[in-house]
């Protein structure tokens, strides 16, 4: 059997998970035959560029027409069209994966997930960083209780795309279009993983949001005559999401967490990383040096970094010899190897729109108690 495969959204992660397709059959000779069959998208010219780049059979400029002719369809679109083409598609019957967040709203994804806990098929979120193999590891270290009791996370995702005032604006800066800013794009990843790795909820938060910028130049405006005081004036949007966010978290076990993402951290490009302290151990976890663990066992004067290259380590059987490090595109190959074995098989899958919804209700009471200036439960 062949899988066809529908993909809304062609740029950033469209190509990932293109990618990803492509390289499927080369190193995972189990994963089941997939046909990248249509892709999806409103520009016609763009569209048709990148159909050839990214080897898909068709194109369409409405998923309406054709999200119940696929096997397996891929929401890769912003954040306020993940809600109705997945539930559309699930209850076709379906299989959707959603870009992370979940939705643009709580309400849009508890929508989403209502829908896929009433179809028969498999749903995912997009929390690809749960397939580096280091952060495997890290689950497997933990669960075994290396680490023993678990007393803090940290976990930061820091980048600096949008520290100059200049930047244009994007959807990405519309609470509207993308329903939150550094919180949901970049913290969505670093809650999902804590939750994750411990095996634990977070059970209440207390949360600062902070926009640096209130207006972007909107992209290709070249001006429009003369302001009040004689300047060139350029045609600009508002801001309406957050820069920059920052929680305290307290777990179900009673471990605590600290959170924080920004796109105004200068000279940070992607950094992304994690801490974990026990009772016995902590760990340490950076994806800028995705192949590698910080490690302190119990009894050790320091920690030892672990390269997490060997074939018995999570996926790296698949594809080099020891010490030959894999990087960030690889995490959107094992990511679509598990979900469409999944579907393949008839099998459920993890995380789905319930880990999404999840985190949802994390980044909502975030929310919630930047506007309060209370802790507030999740």
């Amino acid at each position: 059997m062949t899988l066809s495969i529908g993909v809304l959204g062609y740029r950033f992660m469209g190509k990932a998970h293109s990618n990803a397709f492509a390289r499927l059959p080369m190193f995972f000779s189990d994963a089941p035959d997939i046909e990248r069959d249509v892709l999806i998208g409103r520009d016609e010219s763009a569209l048709a560029d990148a159909q050839s780049e990214l080897g898909f059979n068709r194109t369409a400029t409405d998923w309406r027409d054709v999200v119940d002719e696929v096997d397996v369809f891929y929401n890769l679109g912003p954040n306020n069209i993940h809600a109705e083409p997945s539930i559309a598609a699930l209850e076709a019957g379906v299989p959707v994966l959603s870009e992370k967040p979940l939705a643009a709203s709580l309400e849009d994804a508890e929508r989403m997930a209502e829908a896929a806990e009433s179809a028969d098929v498999p749903s995912a979120i997009a929390f690809n960083y749960r397939y580096v193999p280091a952060i495997q590891y890290a689950k497997r270290l933990i669960e075994d209780g290396v680490l023993g009791e678990i007393h803090h996370v940290r976990a930061n995702y820091l980048q600096d795309w949008l520290v100059d005032p200049t930047a244009p604006w994007s959807w990405r800066n519309s609470e509207e279009l993308a329903g939150s800013g550094a919180l949901g794009d970049l913290g969505a990843h670093s809650l999902d993983l804590a939750q994750f790795l411990l095996d634990d909820d977070i059970e209440r938060v207390s949360g600062h949001l902070k926009t640096f910028v209130d207006e972007r130049p909107v992209p290709g405006a070249d001006g429009g005559g003369l302001d009040a005081e004689g300047s060139d004036s350029v045609e600009t949007r508002e801001v309406t999401v957050d820069d920059a966010y920052s929680a305290q978290a307290e777990f179900g076990n009673g471990a605590m967490g600290t959170f924080e993402a920004s796109r105004f951290a200068t000279g940070e490009k992607n950094g992304h990383t994690i801490a974990i302290n026990g009772s016995k151990g902590s760990l340490k976890f950076d994806l800028e040096r995705l192949n590698e663990l910080e490690l302190l066992r119990e009894d050790n004067r320091g920690f030892e970094t672990v390269l997490v290259t060997d074939p018995d380590d999570p996926y790296v059987d698949h594809w080099w010899p020891p010490g030959h490090v894999i990087g960030w595109e690889h995490t959107f190959i094992h990511e679509d190897y598990e979900f469409l074995s999944a579907v393949a098989n008839g099998e459920e899958y993890a995380p789905n729109f319930q880990d999404g919804l999840a985190v949802q209700h994390v980044l909502d009471a975030i929310e919630r108690s930047d506007d309060t200036g209370e802790w507030v439960t999740v």
